[in-house]
């Protein structure tokens, strides 16, 4: 069988990566989703120029600062690696292109939604509460379910292959939390501001996201474990939903909760994969830090495969 699933523009980049042995037929045996790999202003930009309402003036600001920056490029640097490794595999890559300044693949979302502000504390909302024109809220809802119809069947062909799914993200580096509301952009340069921004907690450098809210683990249990041990022995601080848990209104929920011993959900600190992190600016990533971080993530990801 080949893979059936295509790039759709605006909406997902779908790659499919194969060994220098692996069968091109074969359902893949490694998925990584990255669901904020909208990461470039041009993301921003070009949705920005398609919608029809009136927008806050900064809220590229809250792009910046809530986009997943190194994400596809951990993923992907991943699955090479891995394919050296087992080179009788293949890994597909889906890559959202949505920017979730505007409406976050990551999250389930309705046909019914409607756009809400986030409180401090709460999860940042699917759709946000500055889309308010119809026809925006058409095109973003109709983008949205695009993407979860594409990722759900990638997932369900390498699931029902026995294959392994990665969700990958980043994270800034501090736990900055405020709500997202019309005054994003203002909180969040109040938040950032020199005399305030170090009294956020600082994260870890990796949190291996593995529990619901009430403990439950969703997770490849060895994959886990052997991805803490690679990371700490790569020197990485790693930790176990630390941050947060895996959170029911989240997509990467819904899968783990389908196939528990097939996934793992993790964060990794951008300030970790970008030459030094700065708000409010595009950031391009370092591709010695990326491999550095993309090594023992890899080493755990064949080290399970290996042992099927």
């Amino acid at each position: 069988m080949s893979v059936p699933l295509r790039s759709i523009e605006g909406v997902c980049a779908v790659e499919h990566l194969c060994g220098a042995g692996a069968d091109a037929n074969a359902p893949p045996d490694l998925l990584l989703e990255v669901a904020h790999g909208a990461t470039r202003k041009a993301h921003f930009d070009t949705l920005r120029a398609e919608l029809r309402g009136d927008y806050p003036a900064d809220l590229a600001d809250f792009f910046y600062v809530n986009t997943d920056v190194g994400s596809f490029e951990l993923a992907r640097a991943t699955a090479v690696r891995v394919l050296a490794n087992q080179p009788r595999r293949s890994a597909l890559l889906v890559r959202c292109l949505l920017p979730r300044t505007f409406v976050d693949c990551n999250r389930r979302v309705d046909r019914d939604t409607v756009a809400a502000a986030s409180k401090q504390g709460e999860m940042t909302p699917g759709l946000q509460p500055w889309v308010q024109d119809a026809r925006d809220r058409q095109l973003l809802l109709d983008r949205y379910f695009a993407y979860r119809d594409t990722v759900t069947r990638a997932f369900e062909l390498v699931a029902g292959g026995g294959g392994m799914t990665l969700f990958v993200h980043t994270y800034a580096p501090r736990s900055i939390d405020v709500a997202v509301d019309a005054d994003i952009g203002k909180n969040l340069r109040t938040a950032y501001a020199p005399e305030k921004v170090g009294s956020w907690r600082l994260r870890p450098a990796v949190d291996l996201i593995t529990h619901d809210p009430d403990g439950v683990e969703l997770a490849h249990a060895r994959l886990a474990q052997r991805a803490a041990a690679e990371f700490a022995g790569a020197g990485f601080e790693v930790a176990r939903n630390a941050t947060y848990a895996l959170h029911p209104v989240t997509l990467a929920h819904e899968f783990a909760r389908r196939e528990p011993r097939s996934t793992l959900c993790l964060e990794v600190r951008r300030d970790l994969l970008v030459p030094a992190f700065v708000p409010f600016v595009e950031l391009d990533v370092d591709p010695h830090k990326v491999d550095r971080a993309a090594q023992p993530l890899a080493a755990a990801v064949s080290m399970t495969m290996a042992a099927k």
